[in-house]
This record gives C-alpha cells, sequence and structure tokens, in this order.
C-alpha cells in the first residue's frame, strides 16, 4: 500500500476511534441519568430532555434538576482530568504522571482543609464558593513550585517527578494535621468532601467548568505537533525549534487549571488522569492531534461509568464516586507497573 494510502487509511481510522469514543460517552451519560432510586428508562430521559415541557412534571425535576447536572459535571470533570493527565505524561515523559500521582489534588485537598476547617474566607465572595476557591489556589501554586522548580538550571524531568512525589507526603501530613485539630462536625464534611463527590453540582459550577473547558482544550490543541514532537525526545524537539520551557509553562498552567477547578468542585478524584490517557494511547497512538481529543472523551467516558457504578454497587445508596475511580484505577495502575516491568527486564 502507498505511504500516503496507508497514512489517510489510519487517519479515517483514528477518526472512526474518537467518533466510537464520542458515542461511548453519550450513552454513559444517558445511563447515568436513568440510573438511580427511581429508575427511568433511556426513553423517558431523551424525552424529557428534547421536549421537557410535555414531560411528567415528576420526572422532568428528576431529570433537569437532580441527575443531568451531576451527569454533565462527571462528563466535564472527567475530561479535564483526563486532559491535564495527558499533558503531564507528555510533558514529563513519565508514563506514571497525572494530577493525582503529583500532589496537585493533594494540595487542592489541602486548601479545601483550610477552607472547611479553618474557616478561611474571602471577604464578599459567597460562602459557597469559599471552598473552591482555596481549592483551586493551592492546586494552582503547587504547579508554580513545579514550574519553578523547572527553571532551575540543571533540574531534569526525573527532578519534577519526585519533587511531585514529595509534594503529594507534604499536603498529605497537612492536611492529616488539620484534621488532627478539627472539630467532628468539620471532619466530617472534609472527610466527605475529600472522597470525590458530584453531589454538588450546581449550574453555576458547571459553567464554570465548562468555560474553563471551552479555552483550555482549544489551547492544547494548539500545541499539539510540539509535544508530539516532543514525544521524539527533547534534543529531537529542540532540532525543531520548539522552546520546551515556554512549552512546559504553558502545559502545566493549563494542568493547574484543570485540576484546580475540578477538584475544587468535585473533591479528589483519582486515576482518571493516569488511567484515561493511557487508553487513549492505545487506541489512537501518539500523535496528539488525536491523543488528547482521545483522552477527553475517554476521560469523560469513565467518569460516567464511575458515576452509574457508585449507584449501582450499593443500591439506595449513592457512594462517592472518588472510591469507583480508586477501584478502577488500581488494578490499571498495578498492571502498568508490572508491563513496565516486563519491558525493562
Amino acid at each position: 500500500m502507498p505511504p500516503i494510502e496507508a497514512y489517510a487509511r489510519r487517519q479515517r481510522r483514528r477518526l472512526a476511534l474518537l467518533a466510537g469514543l464520542l458515542a461511548i460517552m453519550l450513552a454513559g451519560m444517558l445511563v447515568d441519568i436513568a440510573t438511580g432510586p427511581s429508575g427511568l428508562s433511556i426513553g423517558a430521559v431523551l424525552h424529557t430532555l428534547m421536549d421537557p415541557a410535555a414531560a411528567d412534571a415528576g420526572i422532568r425535576v428528576i431529570v433537569w434538576e437532580v441527575r443531568l447536572p451531576a451527569a454533565l459535571m462527571a462528563v466535564l470533570v472527567g475530561a479535564a482530568l483526563a486532559l491535564a493527565g495527558a499533558e503531564m505524561q507528555t510533558i514529563l515523559n513519565n508514563p506514571m504522571a497525572s494530577p493525582f500521582t503529583l500532589g496537585v489534588s493533594s494540595a487542592s485537598a489541602f486548601g479545601a482543609a483550610l477552607s472547611i476547617v479553618l474557616g478561611l474566607a474571602i471577604p464578599g465572595l459567597p460562602a459557597n464558593w469559599n471552598l473552591p476557591l482555596f481549592a483551586f489556589l493551592l492546586a494552582f501554586g503547587s504547579v508554580l513550585l513545579l514550574q519553578g522548580l523547572a527553571r532551575l538550571r540543571g533540574t531534569g524531568v526525573e527532578t519534577l517527578v519526585l519533587f511531585g512525589i514529595a509534594m503529594v507526603f507534604t499536603f498529605n501530613a497537612l492536611v492529616a494535621l488539620i484534621q488532627f485539630v478539627a472539630s467532628q462536625e468539620a471532619l466530617q464534611q472534609l472527610v466527605f468532601w475529600s472522597m470525590g463527590s458530584l453531589a454538588r453540582a450546581t449550574w453555576a459550577k458547571l459553567g464554570v467548568l465548562a468555560a474553563v473547558l471551552v479555552v483550555m482544550v482549544p489551547l492544547a490543541l494548539r500545541d499539539s505537533w510540539q509535544m508530539t514532537a516532543l514525544r521524539l525526545g527533547e534534543d529531537r524537539a529542540r532540532s525543531f525549534g520548539i522552546a520546551l520551557g515556554r512549552l512546559r509553562f504553558a502545559s502545566l498552567l493549563r494542568v493547574s487549571v484543570l485540576t484546580g477547578t475540578s477538584v475544587a468542585f468535585v473533591g479528589t478524584i483519582g486515576f482518571i488522569g493516569l488511567v484515561a490517557p493511557h487508553i487513549a494511547r492505545l487506541l489512537v497512538g501518539e500523535d496528539h492531534r488525536f491523543y488528547l481529543p482521545a483522552s477527553v472523551l475517554t476521560g469523560a467516558g469513565l467518569m460516567s461509568l464511575a458515576s452509574v457504578g457508585s449507584k449501582l454497587i450499593v443500591p439506595g445508596t449513592l457512594l462517592p464516586v472518588g472510591i469507583i475511580t480508586s477501584l478502577i484505577g488500581i488494578p490499571f495502575f498495578v498492571a502498568l507497573i508490572l508491563s513496565r516491568r516486563g519491558s525493562l527486564g
């Protein structure tokens, strides 16, 4: 087969895979909306979404005011964390890199602990926005620390990864210290928040996260060819005229905004940012024009399925979705470690 024809065939296959991932994500979201104590059929959900005025009043309230915000939040959070994880794995050239494993999520949890337990607040800001803001600010600060370290002369990617792991333990220790002095009520609130939950989804929060994705996804795609070149090695990327320092800064900035906003609204969600990029890479390869959208769609689909699982594992009980993502992610994480060991040995 001629090279041009083979290339065109490969591109068509990748586009078909993206369409398939989009279909899986939409199907997962519909199942998520239909699942719950008041079971609804997919047909009833579609009818209520397309023509709410003609739908039964009770079903309309369940779909539009209770389940749809949570289902959309699952999609947006999964997309944001997966995109952040995909960029981190490329920029740091480390398959274990993700917002969860490099301290960004732990920093966000520390910010939430400061707001919940110590009652820190910004004057004039609505009370229900203080926690998300402090969680975002600490996540953003942790990425700035990583970026500052990256600018030091002689600092390699391995040092950044080790520093990120050190931040995980540091912020976890600080959260534990705050928990030790917290009141029973504040401690209960903090523990529930740290497990990750979609139950706090509101249309205002959805608007903020959607706006973040609308801005960040095109910016990431703009740098897609540079990140693809970076996968060939830093020396090769420099030979193409790519400013690696600027690329890393822009990528880590996007990671901080995506992760900080997501974790601030739903709490700590582990492993989506680690698992989704690996699945996307297996499906479409390293071309970031396809790899980044595939990561976004895979993360959104996984979060929708995790949301469904959080309502089905214990009938009548809504489990924190962070528990479900960890249960999904841990076996994959172990398999990834074993596969890398086999490739090295």
